[in-house]
């Protein structure tokens, strides 16, 4: 992705699109949010994982576009110039800021994004009229906010992609193998499949999430937010059951 000189719109930030210009366009981070989604409930599943995996997004799509360098472990701010997508922006002035009391690992800025992601990610999806959001009252007493499907034809484009590179062997682009890596880093093979397919699923896409298709720069943001994101659900997990 070329970085957007100030002042220009930059291709992330997609305010509408009219029924001719397909499907609308979302981050990686918004993509995981749509997958996670239950469409008739509006009901989020595996969202610890699904929030670590969003703030994981916002580290890959700063390397894609630019804006930031992973090295070894270690996040670097190349260009603080916003993107245009509030949440990415959000991201990137934060790790520029935060980043002057010490140096901190990908684990670290992970953990650390993951409190604003999943919100602020779900403001754009209804702000692009992909969800909905409703408030209902459990059990007429508490209130409780759910984000139903509003328009699935991104969703559905974007799981017919992911299963045609999973399942069929075809050929990944840059985005969608970044997505799958997120995916299995963040242990979320269950939001795409389910037994009989979820054994063959996974080795796939961890063949995927390997493989040589990006650039160095780029391979060494998605493979150090992969890792942190496998420690950090071991850790969850572990704590979860204790």
């Amino acid at each position: 992705m070329t970085p957007t000189p100030p002042g220009e719109t930059n291709v992330m930030d997609f305010p509408t699109n009219s029924p001719d210009d397909g499907p609308v366009e979302t981050t990686l981070g918004e993509q995981l949010l749509l997958l996670s989604l239950d469409d008739e409930s509006g009901a989020e599943k595996e969202s610890a994982n699904v929030a670590f995996a969003i703030a994981a997004a916002s580290l890959v799509e700063l390397a894609v576009a630019g804006r930031v360098e992973v090295t070894g472990d270690q996040v670097t701010v190349l260009d603080a110039t916003p993107l245009g997508d509030p949440v990415l922006d959000t991201a990137l002035a934060d790790i520029d800021g935060w980043k002057k009391s010490r140096p901190r690992r990908t684990k670290e800025w992970i953990e650390h994004l993951k409190r604003g992601a999943v919100a602020g990610t779900t403001k754009n999806l209804v702000a692009k009229g992909l969800v909905r959001e409703e408030t209902k009252r459990v059990l007429g007493l508490f209130p409780v906010t759910r984000f139903p499907e509003a328009d699935g034809s991104a969703e559905d484009v974007l799981r017919r992609r992911l299963d045609a590179v999973v399942m069929r062997g075809e050929t990944a682009d840059e985005r969608t193998a970044s997505l799958v890596a997120l995916l299995h880093g963040a242990k979320l093979h269950g939001l795409l499949y389910k037994k009989p397919e979820l054994a063959t699923a996974k080795t796939n896409m961890e063949k995927i999430a390997h493989g040589e298709w990006a650039a160095p720069a780029v391979r060494q943001a998605v493979k150090a937010a992969e890792d942190a994101l496998m420690a950090i659900v071991v850790v969850t997990t572990v704590t979860t059951v204790i």
